[in-house]
Parts: structure tokens; C-alpha cells; sequence
């Protein structure tokens, strides 16, 4: 029987098939990666593209603007719909009109959601079931269907066809006292009860003590607020007749119908968009990330 010896210093023979195959898996994970990215772009592409039209457009003649919409740079450069819009229509008084309410409207539904929120997540009183059970139904109902009781309701208040009407019904939001109440939940009550050792009433730990920690809840609420009522039209079709109470809603609607102007006027009213778009976009992008940030106000045990 022969026996074989091995070879001193000689190198160990090693198997192929034993090492892991880590350059095809990181290969793929890069592929992966990149497919991501390029669905990413390509459906950030299909979004923007729309708003790049929009604008590209608004500095377009009217006879460019009608043979050659989808084009993204304007063989001519005019600003003849912002001349116009600026100088010779009731463009900056719907943006005053509409810039006096949303201000008032946010201000005003921050604070009145808010203590709604507190009310039902920590104050104790008969019936508070029943009352969140109705702010969950009317979340459910659709806005158009309270159109007609809201204009009676004006109309008998005496608050039709005024500023009052047309920011007062719009100060409390169902859906903001729902996002309140569920992070005022969130905030531990040993604050609260270390407050209340210390002398202080509901309202002042409500405003000193809880309010502060609910800076990511007042952060959304405020850009959403904004937002709704910057872009709401039902409600001041119902609530407003005078020309001298249109907000930007109603005038960029009547842009759009061609009640004010002849022809297609695709620059004056893609413009007029435009412009409508900016302080919505402005108020994302400084706030978007405190938007709900959970982390922010948290209270360690």
C-alpha cells in the first residue's frame, strides 16, 4: 500500500466551487440599484414635465403657444402674460384676496384644531366618544354635499358676499383635529402631571407645555391648511359674488372657461397657473422635512 507525502511548504490545494461568489451578488445588487434610480428619474420625469410645459409656455406668443405647446424652450421670449396679468387685470387683487384668507385661515385652524385635538385626547368629559364618532363621520362625507347648507347657512348669518364668509367656516378641519389628537396622544402624561404639580391650569400646560412638543403635528397642520385653503374653489363659488371678493381660484377658473378673454390665450392662463403654484411650493420645500417628524418632541420615561 503506497502512501503519498505530502510536500513541505508546498500550497494547499483549494477547491474553486468552496469560495463564496460575492462579485455576481454585488453585481446584481448594483443593477438593482441602478434600475431604481432610472424608474425614479423616469417617473420624476413624467411628473415635472407637465410644470416645465406650464412654464416654458407662460413666455411663449399666443401663435407659438398654439402650433408648438409641448415645446420646452420658447423660439421667442415674450412676457406679454405677465404684462397683462400684472398690469392690466385684477390679478394682484385676487392674489391680495386669496393671500388675506389662506394667512387668516392657517392661523386661525392651527389654533382651533389644536386645543379640538387637546380637548379629545386628554380632557375627560361626557360624550367625548360620541363627539370624536361625529368628527370621523364628517371626514367621510364629501364636500360637495355640503355645499348648498353652507350657502343657506351664510346667507341666513348675514355673512354672505364677505371676508367673514369666506374664512370663518373654513377655520376648523375635521382631518386636523384628527392628526392632533392622535399625536397629542402620542406625548406621555407624566409632562402634563409634573405641570399640573407645579400649579399650572389646562391652558397654560396645554400652550406652554404640550403645544411646544407638537411642533411636527403644528408643522403639517400648517401646510396643510395652507395649501387647502390657497387652492379652494367650492367654497368661495357659495360663499362670495362681488368681483372685488374673487380670490386666485376663482379668477384662474374664469382664466381657464374663457370668460375673460377671446382665443386660447394658452401664455395668460398657463401664467396665471404658474404663479399660483409658487407660495405652495415654497411653504413645502422649507417645511418638508419637519413634516410629521416623529422623533421631534419625544419624552423619555
Amino acid at each position: 500500500m503506497t502512501t503519498t507525502t505530502p510536500v513541505v511548504g508546498a500550497p494547499a490545494s483549494v477547491s474553486h466551487s468552496s469560495r463564496p461568489r460575492q462579485v455576481p451578488r454585488i453585481g446584481r445588487r448594483r443593477l438593482g440599484k441602478i434600475a431604481l434610480y432610472v424608474l425614479l428619474i423616469v417617473l420624476a420625469t413624467i411628473y415635472i414635465f407637465p410644470f416645465l410645459v406650464q412654464v416654458s409656455t407662460s413666455f411663449k406668443t399666443d401663435a407659438e403657444a398654439a402650433t408648438d405647446p409641448m415645446s420646452l424652450v420658447p423660439q421667442v421670449w415674450s412676457f406679454a402674460a405677465y404684462e397683462r396679468l400684472f398690469l392690466r387685470s385684477d390679478f394682484p387683487l385676487w392674489f391680495t384676496n386669496s393671500a388675506i384668507v389662506t394667512v387668516m385661515v392657517t392661523l386661525g385652524r392651527v389654533f382651533f384644531v389644536s386645543l379640538a385635538g387637546y380637548a379629545l385626547a386628554r380632557l375627560q368629559f361626557r360624550g367625548r366618544t360620541v363627539v370624536f364618532a361625529a368628527l370621523i363621520a364628517v371626514m367621510a362625507v364629501p364636500s360637495v354635499v355640503l355645499l348648498i347648507p353652507k350657502f343657506l347657512v351664510l346667507n341666513q348669518l348675514g355673512l354672505y358676499d364677505s371676508y367673514a364668509g369666506m374664512i370663518l367656516p373654513l377655520l376648523v378641519d375635521a382631518a386636523g383635529v384628527f392628526i392632533m389628537k392622535n399625536f397629542f396622544e402620542s406625548i406621555p402624561a407624566s409632562v402634563e402631571e409634573q405641570a399640573r404639580i407645579d400649579g399650572a391650569g389646562t391652558f397654560r400646560i396645554f400652550w406652554s407645555v404640550v403645544l411646544p412638543m407638537a411642533r411636527p403635528a403644528l408643522i403639517t397642520i400648517v401646510i396643510l391648511s395652507f395649501q387647502g385653503s390657497w387652492n379652494e374653489l367650492s367654497h368661495f363659488i357659495v360663499a362670495t359674488q362681488s368681483p372685488e371678493l374673487t380670490t386666485l381660484t376663482k379668477g384662474v377658473a374664469s382664466l381657464a372657461s374663457g370668460q375673460l378673454s377671446q382665443g386660447t390665450q394658452y401664455p395668460l392662463k398657463l401664467a396665471a397657473a404658474a404663479i399660483m403654484t409658487i407660495p405652495v411650493a415654497v411653504m413645502f420645500f422649507i417645511f418638508q422635512r419637519r413634516i410629521m417628524n416623529a422623533s421631534e418632541g419625544a419624552v423619555k420615561e
